[in-house]
């Protein structure tokens, strides 16, 4: 029985990479700079830090000028324009129903996770969550997933992880719970399961989630 989700938030709780993308574009037209937005978006995706090593080798710019800008362009982009995912406030409304938990695990700041959340009335579906600030090593070290895990007292065998990156998944296998690419195209690794959106996961959750949660198992567009 699935019980508890433990969820990434860029890319995946909500969809913030298009302002994500916007932002660095900004930033590296404002230095003198340019680089199509789609390239960006798919640099973004891979990690922020990327982003900026890739620009900063393709713009011929430093790369601590980029984060600065960025940084600066980031803050002014409303938390209301980068909206949940379709279903995934469904989703957090049914774990809750159960009796179960939703936590999060992010590379974002609390700051940033707090005023997502607020902007989108979602903060009472959440128990709690482990971000950037709380030090632990980053995805895909399980340290943060098992810190989450002992802190909310989760069962790893009722918990899954969903994220939308590589990393996301490996944390969660070395953390011994169930696992959830969202997206497979942006992903190589082997999860329990993998969807292209969230009223897949959520028709799993429903119908299989009891059963074969560890049955690896690939549900194919519509």
């Amino acid at each position: 029985m699935i019980r508890n989700i433990i969820w990434d938030v860029d890319g995946t709780l909500f969809d913030t990479y298009p302002a994500i993308s916007k932002a660095f574009k900004l930033a590296v037209n404002d230095l003198g700079g340019d680089a199509p937005l789609d390239s960006i978006l798919e640099s973004a995706r891979i990690s922020l830090s990327y982003c900026v090593a890739d620009l900063a080798d393709r713009c011929h710019l430093q790369k601590e000028n980029i984060a600065r800008k960025f940084d600066d362009y980031y803050g002014q982009i409303q938390p209301e324009a980068q909206p949940p995912f379709p279903g995934v406030i469904k989703i957090c409304q049914y774990i809750c129903s159960r009796g179960g938990k939703n936590v999060i695990v992010s590379h974002r700041g609390s700051k940033g996770v707090s005023e997502l959340l607020g902007a989108h009335h979602m903060g009472a579906y959440f128990s709690g969550w482990i971000t950037r600030d709380d030090g632990y090593p980053k995805k895909p070290n399980p340290a943060a997933f098992e810190a989450i895990i002992k802190l909310y007292h989760l069962i790893e065998e009722e918990t899954m992880t969903v994220g939308d990156r590589d990393i996301d998944i490996l944390a969660g296998q070395a953390a011994g719970v169930l696992t959830c690419l969202f997206d497979p195209g942006n992903g190589e690794s082997t999860s329990d399961l993998t969807i292209i959106s969230f009223e897949d996961l959520y028709i799993y959750l429903e119908e299989n989630g009891a059963t074969n949660a560890r049955a690896s198992s690939r549900i194919p567009p519509r």
